[in-house]
């Protein structure tokens, strides 16, 4: 969670796009003068709140994910200064990318329960009856454009972040994963599936 946190830091400081969430994050962090980090754990304690229509259980890694991760952005963010130079921007957009991947991978691996936004795709799906696809585009495209609209910044790392995370997780998580023999289920119910999350 501190990587996903560190990562969505490296891709504000690189300033050419970032992950869907973190445009709606970045607008709203604008209009309302609080920080990203802030603003990303009111959102995530709201998306959490949807859970209980949708009728989803939590688990560990639900709840400290909504904590966890906008404290380690704020962190970041204290700690990497802005760039301005266009060849120091790319490796920060990659490295932020690279990163987010690696911390898919080790966040599904573990096993504590999905996150906020990725248990009210699945519990979308549950309760309508449609694809997860379908369900996680059209929340993204949602924060992408009210995000854009309040001032979320949106560019060639948005694009690059959607083609890349999908591959990045899948192989990382492959690189993380315990052995089924040994590996504990200690898990909420309505876990998503691996297919479901990396499903960007």
């Amino acid at each position: 969670m501190a990587l996903y946190g560190a990562s969505s830091a490296l891709l504000v400081r690189s300033g050419l796009g970032l992950e869907p969430w973190n445009v709606l994050h970045q607008g709203l962090a604008e209009r309302t003068g609080l920080s990203i980090g802030v603003v990303s754990i009111f959102v995530g304690a709201a998306v959490l709140l949807l859970w209980i229509p949708l009728r989803q259980r939590p688990g560990l890694g639900t709840v400290s994910n909504v904590f966890v991760v906008g404290l380690a952005m704020d962190g970041t963010l204290a700690l990497v200064p802005d760039a301005h130079a266009l060849g120091i921007r790319i490796p920060l957009l990659v490295a932020g990318i690279v990163l987010n991947g690696v911390a898919t991978g080790l966040y599904i691996a573990a096993k504590f329960g999905p996150g906020p936004r990725d248990g009210l795709m699945t519990g979308l799906n549950i309760r309508t009856g449609r694809s997860i696809r379908l369900m996680r585009t059209l929340v993204e495209v949602a924060v992408v454009v009210t995000g854009f609209a309040l001032g979320g910044t949106v560019g060639v790392g948005t694009v690059l972040y959607a083609l890349c995370i999908g591959p990045l997780a899948q192989f990382f998580l492959r690189f993380f994963a315990v052995p089924a023999s040994t590996a504990g289920r200690v898990v909420a119910s309505g876990e998503p599936s691996e297919q479901a999350i990396l499903q960007r």
